[in-house]
């Protein structure tokens, strides 16, 4: 008794002192843990621009009037796909701010007021404005729907309107002064008559030449020794080739959730139940769509629109006609005929063989209709319209063995159509058909009919239980606790007869990886979370499990040899082909043909009558610039020493070079040269400036 009363006492204190114990240790945890900002590892900021720093609020702010506009613009509140791509506009949008602001400002460039209200409502509107205020039933825009949507904003608007219409002006400046931008670079830009020139003559310009090609395939590379040293060297080298961006290598086992036998089971023995049920109710339609699973549960068809199932010689259709269960679309479905009536449109179904004739002669004319009643022959003595359909159609039907499917009223030209629904029977027409497009033999596959069926359609999903989830969670999880690194993962995976998929160079901001569509929360934890050697916990994603390690990382800067092993081993290779092959060439002399008999087998000899100086390979050899500009720099008559590109060998010899004329005005390939250059202006320096403004994009720490 007294140690109850004891606690009686102090039970508050204890309680209070818990409590406190508590929330001094979630804090201390918030505070001093790996993203604390006591200890220097902020994560409030998304990413820097051009020396500013994009802080979470700042980006978030920026994100909701983004999708502001985008729900105004699409008249629907966005998914969360959808939201994927509001993100990136935002982060665009940022980065359009901030980059360009320096460049804008240095060259003193402005949208002024008068500008704006030209952009709203004076001659100028810009777009958005249009879009905006379009009427979206007629397609007319109307300026004094703008006037008034003004006025009540000013009069009658909310205080959240009228900052969403400052906000919508502000963009619609910041689009015209990037507009201004992009222009004021295009007027400036020009093209000499030199360079008019060279295009002329790039264009212009021909030679025949011939060449011996040993490529490098012709030697085994197993005759090719290269060892470690080699690689890194070559990668120390030409390591400008190989800069990498931030990513990281991972290996992952899934785990499909899918139905369990008694998952089926009872699916099945839902399915039968239904079945008894909907063969013996009056009400259809709502039985139907009471215990349905699909959309659509009863709905009209017309012969064309048929269910597979439906289609069997064997399936008597009529009022109460019943198929089902079957298997469609992972359901099980059961189908009901509720009624049968006609229509006003009527429908058949034919297959055909169409042949052409090259022109409208008689003669011609006669020819194709004496082809196709030659093939008509054949088939009324036995062979099979389909394969023939294969062996003599003219049109795309053919590869389908001349099947058109079902067609309504007015789907066909007249004659074909008449033939058809003139047709008593299914089976090929007597005689062939003449259209517009050539002569016909028909085959009616089903004659013309108007009936139209209304379908009752009961469909269970066959879902996975949550018992049979849970045991996939299970095994997903006891995988997870068994591989603590990437040994023990590979050996778990091997010994449990998983299936281990490789996901390399995942960057960042990525969310597809390798055989994952949506992985986003793997990267998630690969960049946040994780480091090499570190194996996940279990990720649900979809209808799978998934457990991940990291098995590499790349750091932003030269590529390490083994991210690069194959691409560098099969260039260092063909270096050392290249030298053999050059050796040995050297030591050969004579015709094109005699150097190509004197080395042996891989050596051929070829030759391009009209070669272009704007052309970038050659035949048989593939992209070559380089060899083309050598070609267009030698001497009517003169040979090259061997040299190497990026596929083989090659000796050249100039034939004849051929210089185009001069010409009195150049003007047209001077308006050519500006139009490509203008082209380029925007994109070009978008990415320079860009690059100057040192982006450091840090969306993977929040989404």
């Amino acid at each position: 008794m007294a140690a109850i009363n004891t606690l009686r006492e102090k039970g508050s204190k204890i309680i209070v002192f818990l409590i406190g114990f508590s929330i001094v240790a979630f804090v201390g945890a918030d505070l001093l843990g790996p993203n604390s900002t006591l200890l220097g590892n902020s994560k409030t900021n998304v990413g820097e621009i051009a020396g500013t720093t994009i802080s979470y609020q700042d980006f978030l702010a920026k994100q909701d009037e983004i999708e502001y506009n985008w729900a105004q613009s699409n008249r629907r509140t966005p998914t969360s796909n959808d939201l994927v791509g509001i993100r990136n506009l935002t982060w665009d949008a940022l980065v359009a701010e901030y980059a360009f602001k320096n460049e804008f400002n240095t060259i003193g460039l402005d949208v002024t007021e008068d500008e704006m209200k030209d952009m709203v409502q004076g001659d100028n509107l810009a777009p958005e404005i249009v879009q905006s205020f379009t009427n979206p039933e007629t397609g007319v825009f109307d300026e004094d729907v703008v006037t008034s949507y003004l006025v009540n904003l000013k009069n009658q608007g909310t205080p959240q309107q009228r900052a969403n219409w400052v906000n919508f002006e502000q963009n619609l400046g910041k689009g015209r002064l990037r507009l201004k931008f992009d222009n004021l670079l295009i007027k400036t830009n020009y093209a000499t008559e030199a360079e008019a020139k060279y295009k002329y003559q790039n264009e212009s310009n021909t030679a025949e030449i011939n060449y011996v090609y040993v490529p490098f395939l012709s030697m085994a590379d197993t005759a090719i020794e290269v060892s470690d040293s080699e690689l890194n060297a070559y990668l120390s080298e030409n390591e400008k080739e190989y800069q990498r961006e931030e990513s990281k290598s991972l290996k992952y086992v899934s785990f499909d959730v899918v139905p369990s036998a008694d998952d089926t089971a009872m699916v099945v023995e839902q399915i039968e139940q239904l079945k008894e049920q909907l063969i013996s109710t009056d009400n259809d339609s709502t039985f139907a769509v009471v215990n349905s699973d699909a959309s659509d549960a009863f709905r009209n068809y017309t012969p064309g629109q048929l269910p597979s199932v439906f289609q069997g010689e064997d399936v008597v259709m009529g009022s109460g006609a019943f198929v089902g269960p079957v298997v469609e679309n992972g359901s099980y479905v059961i189908y009901k005929v509720a009624t049968m009536r006609p229509s006003d449109t009527y429908s058949a179904r034919a297959s055909h063989i169409l042949f052409k004739w090259a022109s409208d002669s008689d003669a011609e004319k006669a020819k194709a209709k004496k082809e196709a009643r030659d093939v008509l022959r054949q088939i009324k003595n036995g062979a099979d319209f389909a394969e023939m359909a294969r062996l003599h159609g003219t049109d795309g039907t053919a590869s389908k063995g001349g099947d058109l499917g079902w067609f309504s009223d007015g789907a066909m030209v007249a004659p074909f159509q008449e033939a058809v629904y003139g047709a008593s029977r299914k089976g090929v027409l007597k005689d062939v058909v003449e259209t517009q497009f050539g002569y016909h033999i028909i085959d009616v596959t089903e004659t013309k009919t108007n009936v139209v069926y209304k379908i009752a359609k009961v469909a269970l999903e066959i879902f996975v239980s949550d018992e049979t989830r849970n045991k996939f969670y299970r095994d997903a999880e006891q995988f997870a606790l068994n591989a603590s690194n990437i040994e023990e993962f590979e050996s778990t995976a091997k010994e449990n007869g998983l299936s281990i998929r490789t996901a390399a160079r995942v960057r960042k901001n990525d969310r597809r990886i390798t055989g994952i569509a949506e992985g986003r929360s793997i990267v998630y934890w690969a960049y946040n979370t994780a480091s090499q050697g570190d194996v996940s916990d279990v990720f649900e994603i979809d209808d799978q499990y998934v457990v991940a390690v990291i098995t590499g990382e790349q750091e932003e800067g030269p590529a390490d040899l083994e991210s690069v092993r194959f691409e560098v081993t099969k260039k260092v290779r063909d270096q050392k082909k290249a030298a053999i092959i050059t050796e040995k060439l050297n030591g050969l002399s004579g015709t094109m043909d005699e150097i190509a008999a004197g080395y042996g087998e891989g050596a051929k000899v070829y030759n391009m009558p009209a070669l272009k100086l704007s052309s970038n390979s050659l035949k048989s050899v593939g992209l070559a610039p380089e060899a083309v500009g050598v070609a267009f720099s030698m001497e009517n008559g003169e040979t090259t020493k061997p040299f190497a590109v990026d596929n083989g060998v090659l000796i050249i010899e100039m034939v004849n070079k051929l210089e185009a004329p001069e010409i009195s005005d150049y003007e047209s390939y001077r308006t050519q040269v500006l139009q490509q250059r203008q082209g380029r202006i925007a994109y070009s320096t978008d990415e320079t400036i860009k690059e100057l403004a040192e982006i450091k994009d840090e969306r993977y720490k929040f989404f």
